[in-house]
């Protein structure tokens, strides 16, 4: 098969897998992904899972296809935390959290590890623009917060939550008291308790 002629019938899905182009083409050969990955047309993002080399400098596309890859899932973490603002490191791995297993992956577009999250906890988040039509799912300050001490739960004294050298300007101006602690109430941890109201005071929120 000629590539523009599969260009142009899977570019707008930015990725895809081999199921999603035999439903369009029950004849394709798959190895034309391979010679297309080895001439640089494709990037292979996991077993089974490809995106055309176009998109990768397409901005958010790591967070994009972070979603795309394991789902269910959304960018949480030190990831969606750097995004909003709240922490000046530069992340260079995307977390996120899944109610599937935790799991890591690594390609030319970067590092993606997923947390174990329980389904009941899998909430929280918002759809952020990214090409029309299209959204990538994203923690809201809050859970990305609750999320962290969650999963980190060394972060118990007020020393290792400064430590975490949250922006205090912009910790103030964008997290919502009201509705982390009622996220807070949803997980129902005495101990995850005790380390979120620490972090309100830490903070001085």
């Amino acid at each position: 098969m000629i590539f523009e002629i599969f260009r142009k019938e899977f570019f707008h899905q930015i990725c895809f897998t081999p199921n999603q182009v035999y439903t369009w083409h029950p004849g394709f050969d798959k190895n034309n992904l391979g010679r297309w990955v080895k001439n640089g047309y494709l990037i292979k993002l996991k077993n089974g899972f490809y995106i055309f080399s176009e998109w990768q400098d397409t901005p958010n596309i790591h967070l994009y296809i972070a979603n795309r890859m394991y789902r269910p899932s959304y960018i949480s973490l030190h990831t969606a935390l750097a995004f909003h603002g709240l922490i000046p490191e530069a992340i260079t791995a995307v977390t996120s959290v899944s109610t599937r297993k935790t799991v890591r992956f690594e390609n030319a577009l970067g590092s993606f590890s997923y947390k174990k999250l329980k389904n009941n906890l899998f909430f929280g988040y918002a759809h952020l623009p990214f090409t029309e039509g299209r959204t990538v799912l994203l923690a809201t300050p809050e859970k990305a917060l609750l999320d962290l001490l969650y999963f980190y739960p060394f972060y118990n004294t007020e020393n290792e939550l400064i430590n975490l050298r949250l922006d205090e300007d912009v910790l103030a101006g964008l997290i919502n008291k009201d509705q982390f602690l009622k996220f807070l109430v949803r997980f129902e941890s005495k101990a995850l308790n005790r380390r979120a109201h620490l972090l309100l005071k830490s903070y001085v929120l």
